[in-house]
């Protein structure tokens, strides 16, 4: 498969995305010890699919699916939303953050092995030198807390099947990526997906609503909002429109930043200190992530035509 130059930008608004991401754990952390998890959940994500329907009637994006899109889309949702956020939310309570952020920091690897097995992408060397320092990096940061690693437990097996879950719904998106508009298929899905996590919560929560109800701070609804709108409608925007335009292997790279901004969170939030050995695993993640993703190899590409147009200038750093 051709390698489709990317946007520089497009890089920066990734990482941006992760931080949302990673602070998102532990707005998430706080959230869950106050509302009911998986009846929260469905109305974060309801309003996070209303603020993208919003943003495409301003731009004139709004239309309804083709049969073969909806089938996508529906898949999609399945995968992306309701699976991964079920197994997520509730792994999180049966293991340890130890557990789960080396799991979690796996999901480049899974991802690389379905793009090659569905969509035939070509994984070079540079990159799989990438993917494993980027695994190195990751397993530094989250070893480096003091807790260790615990006995495999059934909430290691939820958070796997949520990452895995996550990683085919990488590849379902990059097969509608194009015929459909990547924001128009980020609303259907996170709507589809609240709905159907709306209807799985009055099962486990029958009385989710009325707990969700009685939650009367207004910082905590701040909380809501802000992780709704930045994190997870702003989040789930950007990184489907980035594995529409470079990929699901290219992009699932930089969740190895998670880990990254989730201590860099709880630094800010909750007062927990960083360790020299997680600033050694940052320096890795940053490795990782501009060989596996290809970034440096298109900065290195960007400048080399910039030098071609311009070939008397001699010192082009910008």
């Amino acid at each position: 498969m051709q390698k489709e130059k990317a946007p520089i930008g497009l890089y920066f608004l990734l990482i941006t995305v992760m931080a949302s991401w990673g602070f998102n754990v532990t707005m998430t952390k706080v959230l869950v010890s106050y509302f009911p998890t998986v009846t929260m959940t469905s109305l974060r994500i309801y309003t996070a699919a209303i603020t993208v329907f919003i943003i495409l009637c301003i731009t004139k994006k709004m239309r309804l699916p083709t049969k073969r899109e909806f089938g996508l889309v529906f898949l999609a949702s399945i995968f992306n939303i309701v699976i991964h956020h079920f197994f997520l939310s509730n792994g999180l309570k049966l293991t340890t953050g130890t557990n789960a952020g080396l799991i979690l920091g796996s999901a480049p690897i899974v991802v690389a092995i379905f793009s090659v097995i569905f969509l035939r992408e070509r994984i070079g060397a540079w990159r799989a030198v990438g993917f494993l320092a980027g695994i190195f990096g990751v397993s530094l940061v989250v070893l480096s807390n003091g807790t260790g690693v615990s006995g495999i437990s059934i909430g290691d097996i939820y958070i796997f099947i949520a990452m895995a879950s996550q990683a085919f719904s990488f590849i379902i998106i990059k097969k509608l990526a194009g015929s459909m508009d990547t924001g128009l298929m980020t609303g259907y899905m996170l709507l589809l997906g609240s709905v159907m996590l709306f209807a799985i919560s009055g099962f486990i929560e029958p009385n989710g609503v009325s707990e969700l109800m009685a939650v009367h701070s207004w910082k905590l609804w701040l909380l809501f909002v802000v992780s709704a709108v930045v994190a997870t409608a702003f989040g789930n925007f950007v990184y489907n429109y980035a594995v529409g335009k470079i990929g699901p292997s290219r992009s699932a790279i930089f969740m190895n930043f998670n880990p990254l901004f989730s201590l860099i969170g709880a630094l800010l939030f909750l007062g927990e200190a960083i360790r020299i050995p997680q600033l050694v695993g940052f320096v890795f993640i940053i490795i990782g992530v501009l060989l596996g993703s290809g970034a440096l190899m298109d900065l290195i590409y960007e400048r080399k035509k910039r030098r071609i147009r311009d070939p008397e200038k001699k010192f082009d750093f910008y």
